[in-house]
């Protein structure tokens, strides 16, 4: 019987970039459940986070939706239910009556930084075991790998890099 084919690095790799994000979710929907926030619910406001501290810049749905890479009628879902627990409200754009903008309510500013405080809390609990130089060559080489993939496929992903977000979001990692 032949030896099985060794698995190349490179699908070793990504297996454990996976894995690492899928604990690293998993870590975050457990502790915001009680708040009940959902990880895509959290990702929608992270954008619209990032959109006012940008001077307050609103943004409509369809933009949302290209942004989190859901289809429109996923977003409208999910800005129903931000909507419903009073975390995100609609507001006419002024520019065109047509068009809705979104915006965070106090309270969903409120959800944000406590977004940001579990996802820097699960960050740091499973980075922990790893030295900070480490953690910043780890960071640097995904950045990198990152950036050379999009290059590669200028499509793949329609909205700026993540690297190009502030690193001190409310997230407090600069990525949704």
């Amino acid at each position: 019987m032949a030896a099985p084919n060794p698995v190349p690095a490179e699908v070793d790799l990504a297996d454990a970039v996976m894995r690492a994000a899928k604990r690293i979710r998993r870590g975050t929907f457990n502790r915001l459940a009680p708040f009940g926030i959902t990880p895509s619910q959290g990702r929608a406001l992270d954008v619209l986070a990032r959109g006012a501290q940008r001077g307050g810049q609103m943004i409509r749905l369809n933009q949302l939706a290209e942004r989190l890479h859901i289809a429109p009628r996923s977003v409208t879902t999910v800005v129903d239910a931000l909507e419903t627990a009073g975390l995100v409200g609609r507001v006419q754009d002024p520019d065109d009556r047509r068009a809705i903008l979104l915006q965070l309510t106090e309270e969903g500013e409120r959800m944000v930084a406590r977004i940001g405080e579990v996802r820097r809390e699960v960050a740091r609990e499973y980075f922990e075991p790893i030295s900070p130089d480490d953690r910043t060559a780890l960071l640097r080489l995904l950045r990198l790998t990152d950036e050379a993939y999009e290059q590669a496929h200028p499509h793949a992903h329609p909205h700026p890099h993540p690297q190009s977000q502030p690193q001190s979001g409310p997230g407090g990692t600069g990525r949704a």
